[in-house]
């Protein structure tokens, strides 16, 4: 097992800055959770980094809770009830996804607001490579999520009941003025790189206008594999959800083939013998997308898109590490997040001088 393996799977003793009521817990789930019998016991999941996440365990099964972190927050993040949101309407449309089962947004119950879901059983992969798998495995594995990311970019908004769940077109152009903003809020130092981003993106945003549900943050550690065979059973992590780009949001999970050693999180797929492992390439893998999402023209402004991807990965990080500053950080290698906000934006920069 690989030590990113290690330190984010399974769960710990709930963090002193992230207790609560477990009583309180317990008697709201008593009166809104259909089901469900006590007694009830609460550990944290080791990974994450935004919403703190528990594994509730009672009589009645396993549950999962998500929670608004206490403390202050930059604004609009964290919003657990739009996560809820979109969780219920995708698992209407059987979109593999946890059973929803309650939002709860008086703070009095356990500091915060909070839902709880389902806790599915299955696999998570924190390194891309699939160790201790054999190569069929791991090709079947990529193509299943290829196929979930493009048939989430495939959904009617509106048939879902999701119309007003974002705004329609000018994708980039606010998510640019949003990352920006929140990069401004947590900055810690000077990175010339993301100073020069913030500058050129504005300046170079794509015609391309299309909109779709998206996920916002499609990676394979936020998905949840069948115990056994190679399928997706649960996406994750909602948070950065909304009405948006596809093309951002397939470009970002691309991040996995360009991503090089940085020092922080997976070490991604570049430079790695794909082939001998049975994992598609970039070129490929983003052919497989284009038939099942209907580009017969594949990806235009690849170069850009990438560009704004490392950028806004870089204020996220820049987020958490503004966190670790004021202490409300929910992920005990939160500290770390800093050290891969510069070399993702140099990254970034270079695929600008692409465009």
């Amino acid at each position: 097992m690989s030590d990113r393996q290690r330190q984010n799977s399974g769960t710990t003793e709930v963090r002193e800055a992230l207790r609560f009521d477990v009583s309180a817990l317990e008697k709201y789930m008593t009166a809104h959770v259909v089901g469900f019998r006590g007694p009830l016991e609460a550990s944290q999941f080791k990974g994450g980094q935004s919403n703190p996440t528990y594994l509730l365990e009672a009589q009645s099964g396993k549950y999962v809770l998500r929670r608004k972190p206490p403390g202050r927050l930059l604004k609009s993040a964290h919003a657990v009830d739009r996560e809820f949101r979109v969780i219920s309407a995708l698992h209407a449309a059987d979109f593999p996804v946890p059973r929803p089962y309650a939002l709860c947004e008086d703070e009095s119950v356990i500091g915060t607001s909070f839902f709880i879901m389902e806790c599915v059983d299955g696999r998570i992969f924190w390194d891309l490579d699939l160790p201790g798998l054999g190569a069929q495995e791991r090709a079947a594995i990529y193509d299943d999520v290829n196929a979930t990311i493009a048939r989430l970019h495939n959904f009617d908004a509106a048939a879902l009941g999701l119309t007003d769940y974002g705004k329609r077109g000018n994708y980039f152009e606010r998510q640019i003025s949003r990352w920006a903003g929140q990069y401004r809020a947590s900055e810690t130092g000077t990175i010339e790189s993301m100073n020069d981003l913030i500058d050129w993106l504005p300046q170079n945003i794509p015609e391309d206008d299309s909109s779709s549900i998206v996920h916002g943050d499609f990676r394979l550690d936020n998905l949840i594999l069948h115990p056994d065979k190679p399928e997706v059973v649960a996406v994750l992590d909602w948070e950065l959800s909304t009405i948006g780009h596809p093309l951002a949001d397939f470009t970002y999970h691309l991040m996995a083939w360009q991503m090089p050693k940085i020092g922080i999180g997976s070490e991604g797929l570049l430079g790695k013998d794909l082939g001998k492992l049975g994992i598609p390439g970039e070129e490929d893998y983003t052919a497989r997308y284009c038939e099942r999402t209907g580009r017969v023209n594949g990806i235009a402004d690849r170069n850009f898109c990438s560009a704004f991807n490392f950028f806004r990965l870089a204020a996220i990080l820049q987020g958490i590490a503004g966190r670790v500053r004021d202490g409300t950080a929910t992920s005990a290698h939160a500290s770390d997040a800093e050290k891969g906000v510069r070399p993702l934006a140099d990254i970034g920069l270079r695929f600008a001088s692409r465009a």
